[in-house]
């Protein structure tokens, strides 16, 4: 059972600049079939009462200047100065645009929590359960997954609401890893317990 009350779908990185990286074919029925399944599942977590909350990642000038060079994924970002967080690029998609009431959250790292406030703005609206949509599955997804699952969270990933631009990363993430943290459901079986709960 969930209870949509003390529950926050994380919608991670769905953003152009990181959508853009996703191969447009059938692994995971095309970039407009990814966002309109997440566009619905935000809508019905609206709609039972659950708490959305919106993370995305950006960079200003000063976020580039304290990333060592030794960071093998974002010293490339800051020596080319690459997505900078007012880029429209780098903007939440405009299909999932944050409402009044949602929490937003701009990161620098992989992770949902690791940069940012978002565990203690979760904790403070009594949120003890996550369900996780994101852009990579291999990036932000698997850092939130890991790093939640330490902070006690009740874990949920969902499998239609991730993608990855490779396949096999994608798959053996959600077949051999998540599971081991989370439960893994797609839309359909997440709409079926938020009428549960």
């Amino acid at each position: 059972m969930l209870d949509p009350v003390h529950t926050a779908l994380l919608v991670l990185d769905y953003q152009p600049a990181i959508l853009a990286a996703l191969p447009d074919g059938e692994e995971y029925g095309h970039r407009a079939a990814l966002l309109a399944r997440v566009e619905g599942i935000v809508s019905d977590m609206r709609a039972a009462g659950g708490m959305i909350a919106h993370v995305r990642v950006g960079f200003t000038a000063a976020d580039w200047d304290t990333i060592p060079a030794a960071n093998k994924s974002f010293a490339p970002v800051a020596r080319h100065r690459l997505m900078h967080h007012e880029d429209p690029a780098v903007a939440i998609h405009e299909r999932l645009a944050p409402r009044e009431g949602d929490i937003v959250v701009r990161k620098v790292r992989y992770g949902a929590m690791s940069t940012t406030d978002l565990d203690r703005r979760l904790r403070e609206r009594g949120i003890d359960t996550l369900v996780v949509a994101g852009v990579s599955t291999g990036g932000a997804v698997l850092s939130t997954v890991v790093d939640a699952a330490d902070r006690d969270y009740r874990l949920y990933v969902l499998s239609d609401g991730v993608a990855d631009p490779d396949p096999e990363v994608h798959r053996a993430l959600l077949d051999h890893v998540f599971p081991t943290r989370a439960c893994v459901v797609d839309t359909a079986e997440l709409r079926t317990l938020l009428r549960a709960g």
